[in-house]
């Protein structure tokens, strides 16, 4: 989902509220749900978290969830390389009701794909709720508060916003990098643009928008990093993979302690590892730990059990994490295959949400 240095997703890589869903302007001029918006029951989903201290302002089913102490499900989609959008709306129609909402990359790896906008409008005409990422790699300053405004006027409810892999990483390597703001100065501006209605320039915007601020985070020794994010605007984070339940318990205990965890809902990445050559390419990840436990359990069997015991571990992993104090909910990356995230979820004993679809 991330790596360290640059804050990138790379869980694509690896392979409702109705205030957020629909696509008819309201009164505000925001999307506010297609005539007759979608029905939505909650899942019966066992445990209940901390609640997140969230403005009741806020939409979205993601918010509601971390409001209510509801444990969150998102997964992730990637934009295709090309000029249509059916991958995206066929993935929204696999994942609609089993997750709160569902991130979509920004150019990841720096490789040019649809925008994460065009995506995030295509989930929520499917009725699935959008979490638009925003890379400060390829837009200056002024381009990236356009986009906020036009995220929040489109009725995009949710966003992560990170620095973004080097363009030498991706398709286009001597592509300019921008750059003009990095993570930390772009959720500034997100929650100043927000929260007071200006720009970074003074100047003021009406309405402000209304979006709920997304950040991303590998979990460590030390939770300092996560307390900056916090501070700086963050109200919710999902984190790298987590497979040492141990180590991120240590690091979860850190966020309790300073009582981050009811500022701020901790979303804990979770996918399954279905080769042996996805084994080690996890293993170069900085700040991905795998377990020797787990390392000996996928090299131990045959070559054509290994997926379905990486499956296996991962819905392991997710119970585990549910029961852990602190942990809002959680990030389902599965590479390239969104039907494996329902797979997963039905096998942890979570269910799906109902959906009545909307009428014309």
């Amino acid at each position: 989902m991330v790596s360290v240095g640059d804050e990138s997703s790379v869980g694509l890589a690896l392979a409702t509220s109705a205030a957020g869903c629909g696509s008819r302007a309201g009164s505000s001029g925001r999307r506010t749900g297609r005539p007759g918006a979608p029905v939505w029951t909650d899942r019966d989903d066992g445990p209940v978290t901390t609640p997140t201290d969230l403005s009741p302002e806020i939409p979205g089913r993601l918010a509601d969830a971390l409001r209510s102490g509801r444990f969150a499900v998102t997964a992730e989609v990637g934009p295709p390389r090309g000029a249509d959008l059916a991958p995206v709306r066929r993935a929204a129609q696999v994942l609609r009701g089993w997750v709160d909402a569902v991130n979509v990359t920004d150019n990841q790896g720096a490789n040019v794909r649809v925008s994460s906008l065009a995506g995030s409008l295509a989930l929520l005409d499917e009725g699935v709720e959008p979490v638009m990422q925003m890379t400060c790699r390829d837009r200056n300053r002024i381009a990236l508060q356009s986009d906020l405004l036009a995220a929040s006027a489109l009725g995009v409810p949710n966003l992560v916003l990170m620095t973004g892999d080097r363009p030498e990483r991706g398709d286009h390597p001597d592509a300019a990098p921008v750059f003009d703001l990095d993570s930390g100065a772009l959720m500034a501006a997100a929650r100043t643009l927000r929260d007071d209605g200006t720009l970074l320039s003074g100047r003021a915007v009406e309405p402000p928008p209304r979006y709920l601020l997304g950040a991303v985070d590998s979990p460590g020794p030390s939770a300092d990093r996560f307390e900056q994010k916090v501070d700086g605007g963050a109200q919710f984070v999902q984190t790298q993979f987590v497979f040492d339940i141990a180590a991120f318990g240590g690091w979860l205990g850190q966020v309790r302690d300073r009582g981050l965890d009811t500022r701020c809902g901790v979303l804990a990445g979770v996918g399954p590892i279905r080769s042996l050559r996805a084994l080690e390419f996890m293993s170069s990840i900085p700040g991905v730990v795998i377990p020797e436990a787990l390392q000996r359990r996928l090299r131990g069997v045959p070559a054509d059990r290994v997926a379905a015991e990486g499956v296996a571990a991962c819905v392991e992993t997710l119970q585990e994490l549910r029961e852990l104090p602190g942990v809002a909910g959680v990030h389902v990356m599965v590479v390239g295959d969104e039907r494996g995230v329902p797979e997963i979820l039905e096998a942890a004993g979570m269910t799906r949400a109902s959906w009545v679809a909307p009428t014309s």
